[in-house]
């Protein structure tokens, strides 16, 4: 007859079986694993530590025998665990997705790369998903390639992050082309079970221009909308700031290097208002300037899908979320290093180079 083999424990042993059996950190089979061993300890059969913990005969019998053959490790980890082995090539579907295109597509999908790797769908998504791997969609960049790069950088996310004393930082820009839509057909609204729908097809009623600037400080918008964003505009809109803002402050622009922010009329009037200081970001770098965030929420809450029957009120309601969003304005916070910057701009240089480099040969 088969006898069940004796636990014997230092005292040390049997105080770290009794801690991890009262451990509140520990996984509950570990603790479970830790009282079976004791309870043998105490001279208790498999039978009755069985009943006494609510488990089978035979786990009891399988961790007491573990213990007995190599202690404490033994019942700290599993034994490898049957089955079959896999028979998805997860570096080759890896290798496949990032260095291959389909003869017939730009991108491969799950079915298209299941078939040629001779895997089903649902394994290629499951590697894709576990290297983070999406290739039906694809960001948009540009580096920019201007000679004053470092400088413009340094200046600005300077002003960000240290701005100078007593003086106000504004971001500026337009954010033009902003469309009047009308849906051909009402929509019907969210409901359990069934987003909110929306006509594909569209009427247009016109364009408006939005002037917008941010003020880095308590993140406040100063604004306006005109029909057209020419010099004329530009120059009104920095009349307004001009007086929206307190006389006996400095005051610092960023702007980008749109060719009416550079007008010889814009530059004479800046000349006569020398509290204005205008800094411009570098060409192609305009996520640089902080408005574009502020253009970024309005164009989300507000204008994508909204309903508008004519410029007047779509006016209207740009007005009223900025009346709103000054109520209770947040800044937004730049925690990017200028330095951390350029180094991705460096790196994005290099691979593109390489990548020309090797084209051309």
């Amino acid at each position: 007859m088969r006898t069940a083999p004796e636990i014997v424990l230092t005292a040390g042993e049997e105080k770290a079986l009794t801690r991890l059996s009262r451990s509140n950190t520990s996984s509950v089979r570990l603790a479970r694993r830790a009282r079976i061993v004791l309870l043998a300890w105490h001279g208790k059969d498999n039978t009755r530590i069985a009943a006494e913990l609510g488990i089978g005969r035979i786990q009891v019998g399988r961790w007491r025998e573990r213990y007995a053959m190599d202690g404490m490790g033994a019942i700290e980890r599993d034994l490898p665990r049957g089955g079959r082995r896999p028979t998805v090539d997860a570096s080759e579907i890896v290798r496949l997705t990032t260095q291959t295109t389909p003869p017939n597509a730009t991108h491969w999908s799950a079915r298209t790369l299941a078939e040629v790797a001779g895997a089903s769908a649902t394994s290629v998504r499951r590697v894709w998903r576990a290297h983070g791997l999406k290739p039906h969609l694809i960001e948009t960049f540009k580096v920019s390639r201007d000679p004053k790069f470092v400088e413009k950088l340094e200046d600005i996310v300077g002003l960000y992050m240290a701005p100078p004393e007593h003086a106000l930082v504004l971001c500026c820009d337009e954010k033009s082309q902003v469309q009047a839509l009308d849906r051909t057909q009402p929509g019907l609204p969210l409901k359990k079970g069934r987003a909110a729908t929306m006509t594909h097809d569209y009427k247009r009623h016109g364009t408006t221009t939005l002037f917008a600037a941010l003020n880095t400080l308590d993140g406040s918008i100063i604004s306006r909308c005109e029909q057209r964003h020419r010099h004329t505009e530009w120059l009104d809109f920095l009349r307004q700031i001009d007086r929206e803002t307190p006389k006996d402050k400095p005051l610092h622009l960023i702007c980008d290097n749109y060719a009416t922010h550079k007008h010889p009329k814009v530059k004479e009037w800046l000349e006569k208002h020398p509290r204005f200081t205008v800094h411009f970001t570098p060409t192609s770098a305009s996520w640089l300037n902080m408005v574009e965030r502020f253009f970024r929420d309005i164009t989300v809450a507000r204008l994508r899908r909204g309903v508008f029957r004519s410029v007047p009120e779509l006016n209207t309601a740009i007005k009223e979320y900025i009346a709103m969003h000054n109520q209770s304005p947040a800044p937004f916070v730049w925690t990017a290093k200028a330095n951390d910057i350029l180094q991705k701009v460096i790196r994005a240089n290099r691979r593109l180079s390489s990548k020309q480099n090797g084209a051309l040969h």
